[in-house]
């Protein structure tokens, strides 16, 4: 009784110990709740024949983008360490509202080339509780920080009445929802985002607003070889339906 996901799990690379992915919107990282053959993991399991495939880390079901997988059981903890000790670099991206932006209530925003409100620093204290949705910001000791730029966009949502902005991300902390949380502090909630700053109710089975997240890039120094590696979503942005698999790439 899953439902199907209707968007295909590109492969960018492979090798005898890992495997990279481009995660398409919508598809969770590892089987959780009414998921299971319907995620990344399961998927390349099934499609290699390797019940030893493990994510090395995750990305959100509703964000889109590169996502390493362990495929040499005995190389799994030297990858997983890797992001563990965030010794890889990571850049995203997304859609939001091109406006000024807000003060937030708790946390510190820090201008980063002055007069100019971009680029920017947030920082602040985010807490994830056991069963709740919605991750949140309290006062107290930093302990999620992002930078943020924002880019020139030429589209507009449907409706007309707002501009967007695409905007770079590269969090240096990795705590739970952060972009997210981070750009609804500023006033900014990325577009199509159903938990942030409000949780919107939809069918499992909608897939025509996506979180306009991609996790764009990724780069590390490859702990099993040393070689230097570089990884690119393809992954599009912009406020369109995704109810069909994009074969415009």
């Amino acid at each position: 009784d899953e439902p199907e996901i209707p968007f295909e799990l590109d492969v960018l690379y492979e090798d005898s110990g890992i495997i990279v992915v481009d995660k398409p919107h919508f598809l969770a990282t590892m089987p959780r709740g009414m998921w299971y053959r319907q995620t990344a993991l399961i998927r390349l399991r099934e499609r290699y024949g390797e019940p030893d495939i493990t994510p090395a880390h995750r990305l959100d079901r509703m964000t889109a983008g590169v996502l390493v997988f362990v495929r040499d059981p005995e190389l799994r903890r030297a990858y997983q360490m890797l992001f563990q000790n965030r010794q890889a670099s990571k850049v995203y991206e997304c859609l939001a509202p091109c406006v000024p932006v807000s003060r937030p209530k708790t946390g510190t925003l820090t201008r980063l080339e002055p007069p100019r409100p971009f680029p920017l620093l947030r920082r602040s204290h985010i807490v994830k509780d056991r069963g709740r949705l919605q991750a949140y910001e309290i006062p107290g000791v930093a302990n999620a920080q992002t930078f943020i730029e924002r880019h020139a966009w030429s589209s507009a949502e449907a409706s007309g009445r707002r501009r967007l902005a695409r905007y770079v991300l590269r969090p240096h902390t990795g705590k739970t929802h952060q972009l997210r949380v981070h750009m609804a502090s500023l006033g900014m909630p990325i577009v199509g985002d159903d938990l942030y700053p409000t949780i919107t109710t939809r069918t499992y089975d909608d897939f025509s607003r996506p979180l306009e997240l991609v996790a764009r890039s990724l780069e590390f120094d490859d702990p099993v070889t040393g070689e230097h590696r570089e990884f690119v979503s393809r992954m599009p942005l912009g406020c369109r339906s995704r109810t069909e698999p994009d074969v415009s790439r």
